[in-house]
């Protein structure tokens, strides 16, 4: 009988050992995707969980009971199995007798205390611990009612004292994760197998995307093709075949002075007879250049436009922003039939790359794995860098030192660097961005 006892003690010691750590482990969003589902005892796990105090009491109660039981029955028990075999073995002692039976069953029981009882079903709780709460939800449920007054009086005992600590009671036990902690786990999940690197890239990009403006995504206003509103029509068909875009901006002498918003289609319809540039243009669109691209969107979605000038804080226009632009900010480069955009960073040999000098200084950081000290600088673009490291516009040939690469600008269009050579001062990348 005393077997039998130490043996359920034993057991329930471990039940409550999985218990706790099976609410500790299974996070609230989990159940309820279980409630929702129709789980059994799900309900019942949540309930748990949001009183997840009181609930763990219940669990420190139960293995404090149990582990006292135990060491109360099980060790006595053990020693007297083995009294007989150390009579028949010549021991004639009976303080000997007690003492190395008692050793023995002390050893024993502890042993088993410890793997059967507390590290078995800890690991157990962490490795099922949706399944391990559900299991063991009731139960629980159960034994809090039946020990309330106790473990009401002894939680109060408890959040006593924390609060001569100075910690209060209340919010929420489980916390909230931040986007470094979100972004640890998506890793972990494309790791384990559980996330696609798509799907890893994917989401990585959306945690970034609220933080882009609209100057970091814009097209600078040097590259900025435009209609005169006095411009005969054979100039605007020229233009539109050269350079294939499927808006443009429609001005009075300067983008500062944009009156409209022309699309392809509608100069396939425009009629020299009778038709002006101003009866088929579209009013523009603004957008500041401090606008979070994320409001963009949402103005786009608006407007129903996919097209916006981006001004700054003076009114002057200083590039323009698509919602192609945008998008590219989650999914990637997206380019249709008529686009010959390069790729912003190309090898060009063992730790040597070409690189758009309008390509975002933390792009760089990010594919190549180097630090430019860009908190230093209140620039957004590696030309930008460079003109502030310099303080001078830049000319073909001048070259910048960095702690982890040197840079070398190669072409030069007005104050801005086109290409820019990158050279590192270590071992490349694994897997080099071509973007």
């Amino acid at each position: 009988m005393l077997i039998a006892l130490a043996i359920f003690l034993l057991f329930l010691n471990g039940f409550f050992v999985a218990a706790e750590f099976a609410l500790v482990k299974v996070r609230p969003s989990q159940l309820e995707v279980m409630v929702a589902e129709g789980r059994r005892f799900a309900k019942t796990a949540q309930w748990l969980s949001d009183h997840l105090d009181s609930a763990l009491g219940a669990c420190q109660l139960g293995i404090t009971i149990a582990s006292l039981g135990l060491g109360w029955v099980g060790e006595p028990a053990v020693a007297r199995m083995l009294e007989p075999v150390f009579t028949a073995a010549g021991v004639d002692s009976p303080a000997m007798i007690h003492g190395i039976s008692l050793g023995i069953g002390f050893s024993t029981i502890t042993a088993l205390h410890l793997v059967v009882g507390e590290l078995a079903p800890k690991a157990l709780a962490i490795r099922r611990a949706e399944r391990t709460a559900l299991i063991c939800a009731l139960p629980l449920r159960w034994f809090y009612i039946a020990f309330y007054p106790i473990l009401d009086l002894l939680n109060g005992a408890a959040l006593a004292l924390l609060r001569l600590f100075g910690v209060e009671s209340g919010g929420d036990p489980h916390g909230e994760h931040s986007e470094e902690e979100l972004r640890a786990l998506l890793t972990r999940a494309q790791i384990s197998g559980e996330l696609s690197r798509a799907e890893h890239e994917l989401l990585h990009a959306v945690f970034e995307f609220d933080d882009l403006l609209c100057r970091h995504v814009m097209l600078p206003r040097g590259d900025i093709e435009f209609i005169q509103t006095d411009s005969p029509y054979e100039e605007w068909i020229d233009m539109v075949r050269r350079t294939k875009h499927t808006r443009y901006p429609v001005c009075e002498e300067s983008l500062d002075h944009t009156v409209g918003i022309v699309h392809i289609k509608d100069l396939l319809v425009f009629d020299l007879t009778t038709d002006k540039i101003t009866d088929i243009m579209r009013p523009p669109h603004f957008a500041p250049e401090t606008m979070p691209i994320s409001r963009l969107l949402r103005y786009f979605q608006a407007v129903r436009q996919h097209f916006a000038l981006v001004v700054d804080e003076l009114g002057t226009v200083t590039g323009m922003v698509t919602l192609e632009n945008v998008l590219e900010q989650i999914v990637g480069r997206v380019q249709d039939e008529f686009d010959t955009e390069n790729p912003e960073i190309v090898p060009v040999g063992e730790n040597a790359y070409l690189v758009d000098g309008r390509v975002l200084v933390s792009t760089v950081e990010r594919e190549l794995r180097v630090g430019l000290d860009s908190e230093e600088h209140d620039v957004d673009t590696l030309s930008g860098l460079l003109v502030d490291r310099l303080g001078r516009i830049l000319r073909a040939g001048d070259r910048v030192d960095f702690e982890d690469l040197s840079a070398e600008v190669l072409d030069v269009k007005g104050a801005r660097a086109r290409q820019i050579r990158l050279t590192l001062n270590k071992k490349p990348p694994a897997s080099p961005a071509a973007n």
